[in-house]
């Protein structure tokens, strides 16, 4: 493993951080970001890209946005390009960049930097609640043509995500809402599967983790959207985010009107779900069905 690699919650924190502190200059100022562009000789996407956090940043490019923005105090441009640095650290994710792609190392960072994560689920467990055997099962089902070798590493990347996040002081509150229709679904097998009703119910135990199942039938409509996530940040600057996984990309979504959207189909999901009580006796009926 490469040494160098940090925890990824302080690099995009410090991306997150750097880009909102960059937009809000730019609209203090009035500059679009098309001109903001022409100024770091970039596209009007790079801006976009830069002040959401997903790319790393040129202290040049930092300093002479911060000029175009009229920010001529000494210390607040030092403290801006000096985050430069520190937001260009190395994750821990760059060891497996040949099995993540970029789209879901966006993801990473987010999900190490939330103080709250909020999943609906429709079709399979959620990854940061699926044992070993399951994991190999879902990932093989969803790269049939891949080495062993790869699916294996996969495997690796979704136990050392559950371990970040599921541990220490800086976990985040998971709140995952799982469609009954996705416990149902059988994968690796009944042993596989019972080991995997097994591990929910106690993940259901511990603190800071909510795991509630939407039963199959509910008349609501809150699952039309599909499966999503919503990560809140500890940092009140922070924005909160909509991840919308596809099946070779990734949707994120920052705008207040549509995270709320997502925040109220999240609210209606957990109204149809079952209780805390209620998702345990499912789970144990299901797990001795098995």
């Amino acid at each position: 493993m490469n040494s160098t690699g940090q925890s990824g919650s302080g690099v995009t924190v410090r991306r997150l951080l750097l880009g909102s502190q960059l937009r809000r200059l730019r609209e203090a100022r009035g500059v679009s970001r098309e001109d903001a562009g022409y100024e770091i000789r970039a596209s009007e996407s790079k801006i976009g890209r830069m002040e959401l956090g997903r790319v790393s940043f040129k202290e040049r490019d930092v300093a002479d946005l911060l000029t175009l923005y009229g920010v001529t105090d000494q210390e607040q441009r030092t403290e801006l390009i000096g985050m430069v640095h520190t937001a260009n650290a190395v994750p821990w994710w760059h060891d497996y960049a040949d099995v993540v792609p970029a789209w879901f190392q966006t993801y990473l960072g987010f999900e190490e930097a939330a103080g709250s994560i909020s999943s609906y689920e429709v079709q399979f467990v959620p990854g940061l609640l699926q044992t070993e055997e399951y994991a190999r099962a879902v990932i093989r089902l969803g790269a049939q043509a891949a080495p062993e070798s790869e699916v294996e590493r996969r495997v690796e990347v979704r136990m050392r995500r559950q371990r970040l996040m599921l541990g220490g002081d800086r976990a985040p509150r998971l709140v995952m809402v799982i469609d009954e229709g996705a416990l149902r679904r059988p994968c690796g097998g009944p042993e596989v599967m019972r080991g995997q009703l097994g591990h929910l119910l106690e993940l259901a135990d511990r603190p800071g983790v909510e795991i509630q199942v939407v039963p199959l039938g509910h008349q609501g409509l809150g699952g039309e959207s599909g499966t999503f996530s919503l990560l809140s940040f500890r940092e009140p600057d922070l924005a909160e985010v909509v991840y919308l996984e596809q099946f070779t990309t990734a949707l994120y979504l920052d705008r207040p009107r549509e995270v709320a959207e997502y925040r109220d189909t999240l609210d209606r999901l957990r109204e149809e779900g079952l209780t805390a009580d209620q998702t345990r006796e499912l789970l144990t009926s299901m797990r001795q069905e098995a």
